[in-house]
């Protein structure tokens, strides 16, 4: 008997496969559409729009020799004595339909190989026969005991090739969760999630629209959600365990997509869905991702407006980007809440990192300092350098109540630390234009024995110096310029003092 197979190579479905079924055993098939299914209460109560189709009893001896199986190649075997008269039986019988398979199997148990009902699950697999008993032939095996490491491989390949024809086909999404469904009753567990995989495929294939309705599907039916264990180990670059809703945002975010990212996982909780707890953290990930692209942006655009190229941003567009900044924030504390109210306690610190990141991306002082604040609360300290990150924000902002919390911190560390997060401090009020500050700040350090960079103390000088002309107080510049040069940092000044009344230069060495 010939079965001859067209396949498609394996790396097109980006599926990963051991190799250890030999090629004229059937290695890795992708066989025809999933034609339909008999409901039973082993499978599955689920309600399908699915023809069945059941191919006529004949003798199966008369269509030929059973000598080769089409891959991407044809195989062929010269040990066809293996196959003995049971084979044939057990598929004429299963074919007939008169008892169910699980019977069938278990009076012909002796008589057929472990290879033979390899076949067995490959001929009912091809297109025209019926796959819901390719099911029941697995979940016998399975439970006899008699799946083996290659029994396995050999049907997880068809089922993704069952998984990827019917996404191909763009046929209803219900039918593609029904058939996960029923890989799951019959105890099929591949190593990967396969409904991660059915998400990338409809991915790939630009169908954007109908992944979002299979997660939907998925979700309505309560499947395809990993368990939510080891919350203490999340990352929200990985999705592993996130579940439908998580991973087809990852896949979002992956490709820069973040708002949509966002938007997805919010419409679906919105819906009356419940997403994986996961997946709000991995779009508030994205929050933290596009605020911080609008960050970068703005720079950007600031950049363009100093050097003459773009007009300097209107009162209107301001505001509009100030809405849409908040609108971001907004959405990822309701977000957080969602983790707080339906997550484990073990992910408040995860929440709170998220919460800092995003304030920090916003350049919201008093926000991330709380968030510094509750991550001690909850036993997950901060490192210092975001410490002094929030430090800067709020010098920049002149936050004197939170700079003065802040620095408490910085008293008991060590002198290297110390002088980093002084050298943010001097940076923060640098960008927010508070050079007197700067210029107590930089005295500061002097007197403790840091050298500050070269830069800062030119910006601070300079800031200090264009600040003369609008008070008429030199005292803080000259003070400053003295400090560094007993610390050998500048050359002597030359002081310029202009009497206009009697329009005279005094010119004095400092």
């Amino acid at each position: 008997m010939a079965f001859a197979y067209t396949i498609a190579p394996l790396t097109e479905l980006n599926f990963t496969f051991c190799s250890s079924i030999s090629l004229r055993w059937c290695q890795f098939f992708v066989p025809p559409v999933f034609r339909g299914s008999r409901v039973s209460a082993r499978i599955g109560n689920y309600h399908r729009n699915l023809s069945v189709v059941v191919a006529k009893p004949r003798r199966i001896r008369e269509l030929g020799s059973f000598r080769s199986v089409e891959l991407d190649r044809f195989v062929t075997s010269d040990d066809e004595d293996e196959m003995g008269e049971g084979l044939f039986e057990a598929i004429e019988e299963l074919e007939r339909m008169a008892r169910e398979p699980s019977d069938v199997l278990e009076e012909m148990n002796e008589r057929l190989s472990a290879k033979e009902l390899q076949l067995v699950l490959v001929y009912f697999a091809q297109e025209g026969r019926d796959s819901w008993c390719a099911l029941e032939v697995f979940e016998w095996l399975k439970k006899e005991n008699r799946l083996d490491k290659e029994t396995m491989e050999l049907m997880v390949g068809l089922m993704c090739g069952w998984v990827k024809k019917l996404i191909e086909e763009e046929r209803d999404v219900g039918e593609v969760v029904d058939l996960l469904v029923d890989m799951d009753c019959v105890g099929l567990k591949p190593e990967f999630n396969m409904v991660e995989k059915a998400i990338s495929l409809y991915w790939e294939m630009g169908e954007k629209e109908r992944v979002v309705l299979f997660v939907k599907e998925a979700l309505r039916r309560g499947f395809g959600c990993a368990a939510e264990d080891d919350d203490d180990d999340v990352d929200g670059e990985v999705a592993h365990k996130g579940g439908p809703t998580g991973y087809l945002a990852w896949k979002m975010m992956v490709e820069g997509n973040y708002r949509d990212a966002i938007k997805l996982v919010i419409h679906l909780r919105e819906s009356g869905l419940k997403p994986e707890v996961y997946s709000y953290l991995i779009a508030m990930t994205a929050v933290v991702k596009e605020l911080n692209e609008l960050g970068k942006a703005l720079r950007k655009l600031k950049g363009f407006a100093r050097d003459g190229l773009v007009a300097e941003l209107d009162a209107e567009n301001v505001g509009l980007i100030e809405k849409y900044q908040s609108d971001l924030l907004a959405d990822g504390v309701q977000l957080s809440n969602w983790v707080i109210q339906e997550g484990s306690s073990a992910l408040s610190g995860v929440v709170h990192e998220r919460l800092l990141a995003m304030y920090i991306c916003a350049g919201r002082g008093l926000e991330a300092e709380r968030q510094l604040l509750e991550m001690k609360l909850v036993g997950k300290e901060a490192d210092g350098d975001l410490y002094d990150i929030v430090l800067a924000i709020c010098a920049s902002q002149k936050e004197t109540s939170a700079i003065a919390r802040l620095l408490t911190r910085v008293e008991v560390t060590s002198s290297l630390r110390k002088k980093k997060s002084l050298s943010w401090l001097l940076r923060g009020y640098i960008k927010g234009g508070h050079f007197n500050d700067a210029a107590e700040t930089l005295v500061r350090m002097l007197d403790l024995g840091f050298s500050p960079e070269y830069l800062d103390r030119a910006a601070v000088l300079l800031g200090v110096r264009k600040g003369i002309s609008r008070s008429g107080n030199a005292d803080t510049y000259l003070k400053l310029c003295k400090q560094l040069s007993d610390a050998s940092l500048i050359g002597p000044s030359l002081v310029y003092l202009h009497m206009k009344k009697y329009k005279l230069w005094v010119i004095k060495m400092l």
